[in-house]
């Protein structure tokens, strides 16, 4: 309820869902983080008629109060546990792929993946996915030609970008960071790695509560993008030897490994934004240590490298999940929103798209940002039919 109260888009969604019923007699199959703002996401696919299937994106992000509610409250088949081992994590991605969904919702790529690899696409209208991760698999694979049903990419939104990946990620991330360390941002030094919408976002945020931002990138025009907003911007090697905190964000793996290890300071901590625990090379990590690592605080391992003390935070998986609650509810309003509307165009129109990964639909992204204004309270201009013609014409300026 807490959750619902913050998410009027998703709600007005629900209630058009409930007249519509465009999703009758479909299961809709979702891997995504059950959290409750998940269950607000659960109960408007119900509301449209779906019967939907649940499983875990991530075991550390799982609120076990709301699956155990979805499952004996809202009659959904749900397969997670905070904590899973791998062998539970991909049981429960199995059992809902088995269920042979018209609609998949994922975050990851996992569920989509797990349907092709069962040959259990024949009657998949159609997915979602929430991650650059997860768009990253699912082009490789398109490439390959491999991908046998239309995926819409809802992370690459307008809305999506700017709200989630900036907003959410932004303050979640750091959430996360001081909820596992109680560590003082102010004064330190805080590396972000990877300056895409996410990366942006952490170190807007970090910069505001008191830190000095140092960013590495890859790509010259985020570089310089970095640079040109006043961060400090250097490889990563140089970095490792001045950051206080570090936090990954490249959709990549092994961006921080024994050479940066060896090279950073007494107390220095280690988070991963990325989807996936790759980003951080555990396995370097443990090889470069003196010694086994220890849980300090929850959530938190020492590793003594050369007698310095390194703190990797959530096993290196996502931060803002794994040690806080992930985006705020308001967040998740716009990033569900598109989702189910998403979901509704592919069940209205099944074969319309073919096999790929395709945009949002500009008037899907319009109209969520639409509605999110209206439950603020902001009224913006509309242009005249003089002015509409003036954009879309050929002619002189005057």
């Amino acid at each position: 309820a807490w959750a619902d109260a913050q998410m009027p888009v998703l709600r007005r969604v629900g209630e058009r869902f409930a007249k519509a019923r465009a999703l009758d007699g479909l299961t809709v199959a979702c891997c995504l983080h059950v959290t409750a703002e998940t269950a607000s996401l659960v109960q408007a696919l119900r509301a449209g008629g779906a019967e939907v299937a649940l499983c875990a994106a991530n075991p550390l992000s799982t609120q076990d109060e709301v699956a155990a509610a979805l499952d004996a409250e809202d009659g959904v088949e749900v397969h997670a546990a905070r904590g899973a081992d791998l062998r539970a994590y991909t049981e429960g991605i199995a059992a809902v792929a088995a269920r042979t969904p018209a609609l998949a919702l994922d975050d990851g790529a996992d569920l989509i993946a797990r349907l092709h690899d069962d040959g259990a696409t024949e009657g998949l209208i159609g997915a979602t996915e929430e991650t650059t991760t997860g768009l990253v698999r699912l082009r490789s694979l398109d490439g390959a030609g491999g991908l046998r049903c239309p995926v819409i990419a809802v992370n690459e939104a307008l809305a999506e970008r700017a709200f989630n990946d900036r907003h959410g990620t932004g303050q979640s991330t750091l959430d996360g960071i001081l909820r596992a360390t109680n560590a003082l941002l102010a004064g330190c030094t805080l590396v972000v790695i990877g300056y895409g919408w996410t990366g942006r976002g952490i170190a807007e945020r970090a910069r505001g509560a008191g830190a000095s931002v140092v960013v590495c990138e890859v790509d010259p025009v985020r570089a310089l993008e970095a640079r040109m907003q006043g961060y400090e911007v250097m490889t990563s090697l140089a970095a490792a030897e001045q950051g206080d905190v570090f936090v990954t964000v490249t959709g990549s793996r092994a961006v921080l490994g024994r050479a940066h290890f060896e090279r950073m300071k007494d107390g220095a901590i280690l988070a991963n934004a990325g989807h996936f625990d790759v980003e951080i090379d555990l396995e370097a990590l443990r090889a470069a240590a003196d010694g086994p690592g220890r849980e300090v605080r929850p959530l938190v391992e020492q590793f003594e490298v050369g007698g310095r003390r390194l703190h990797l935070l959530a096993q290196g998986r996502v931060v803002n999940l794994a040690a806080a609650e992930g985006h705020p509810a308001a967040v998740m309003d716009l990033s569900f929103a598109l989702h189910a509307l998403v979901v509704e165009a592919l069940a209205r129109e099944p074969g319309a798209l073919a096999p790929g990964v395709h945009a949002v639909p500009a008037g899907i992204d319009r109209e969520v940002a639409r509605l999110k204004l209206e439950a603020l309270g902001v009224e913006i201009d509309v242009p005249t039919a003089e002015q509409e013609s003036y954009r879309v014409s050929w002619g002189t300026a005057s």
